[in-house]
């Protein structure tokens, strides 16, 4: 993200204001902003007469700022909660599930935590989560390869409501967004739980990578379109170069980001900072 601070910086020290607003437009693009956002902001300035590096950068904190979006990962206390995480292949959805698990655990004192093993499509996946659980500490509902994934969280809830547990976190097989067999699947097991998990305790999760760019915007409209997402982990946060387009997901889908993962450990992962995420991305 550091690039887009840079640029800007180095666009105002040049002193080349013929072209200044179409250069701005420009290094808005390459940091990710998105295309509509970047041609708004660059009328703003303009509009504005915005020629030096400071109230550039203040302006586009000011407005960046307006379209992104925090909020606590909400748990009900009275119900059993369940965060079903969705993302496409290899965006990390597996280990921030792993993560989020520890974090409530050891922020949240929730102990009463139980894992389904949605994603019956990738063969080591239940292996994989079910190391998570040995070293952070919960249970695990898995089945076969291949098995109907809906039904294993059906089996989930089951689980959790016999034990008494306080939250599911459900994995789900990476998918295309694009691909509407899969899509439709996750419409199925969106169904199962709203079956049997109150409103206020159920929150879809997407999980993004940082580096992805726009596309990652893409990705949120269509899962957003297919189960209502409620919010957004990201990660690969610290190489996110691209994470300007975290402000184009506020601004067009109104979604807040719950978590940042940065690293492979499990205390790589925090709560989003807007402050942190705009001091990064204009410096």
């Amino acid at each position: 993200m550091a690039k887009l601070a840079q640029a800007l910086r180095a666009l105002f020290r040049g002193k080349n204001t013929t072209q200044l607003y179409n250069q701005l437009e420009d290094i808005l693009l390459e940091g990710d902003i998105g295309p509509a956002m970047a041609m708004q902001l660059r009328d703003l300035l303009e509009a504005k007469n915005v020629t030096t590096e400071e109230a550039a950068i203040a302006l586009l904190r000011d407005e960046l700022g307006r379209y992104i979006h925090v909020a606590d990962l909400p748990v009900d206390e009275k119900n059993l909660n369940l965060f079903l995480f969705l993302g496409v292949n290899g965006v990390g959805k597996t280990t921030s599930l792993a993560k989020l698990a520890y974090y409530l655990k050891n922020q949240k004192h929730i102990n009463k935590i139980v894992c389904a093993c949605g994603d019956t499509f990738r063969a080591a996946a239940s292996e994989q989560l079910a190391i998570h659980g040995e070293r952070v500490g919960f249970r695990v509902v898995r089945s076969s390869q291949g098995a109907d994934p809906g039904a294993v969280i059906h089996d989930a809830i089951t689980s959790a409501i016999s034990q008494n547990d306080q939250v599911i976190l459900a994995d789900t097989a990476g998918r295309m967004h694009n691909r509407t067999e899969l899509v439709n699947e996750l419409k199925k097991i969106d169904k199962i739980i709203r079956a049997r998990i109150a409103e206020n305790a159920y929150h879809r999760i997407l999980v993004i990578d940082a580096t992805t760019g726009q596309n990652g915007l893409r990705q949120a409209e269509l899962f957003h379109e297919a189960v209502q997402l409620s919010g957004v982990i990201v990660t690969k946060y610290d190489s996110g170069s691209k994470a300007g387009s975290l402000a184009s997901i506020g601004k067009n889908l109104n979604l807040p980001i719950y978590f940042v993962g940065t690293g492979e450990t499990m205390q790589d992962f925090s709560p989003f900072s807007p402050q942190q995420y705009l001091d990064t991305l204009l410096g």
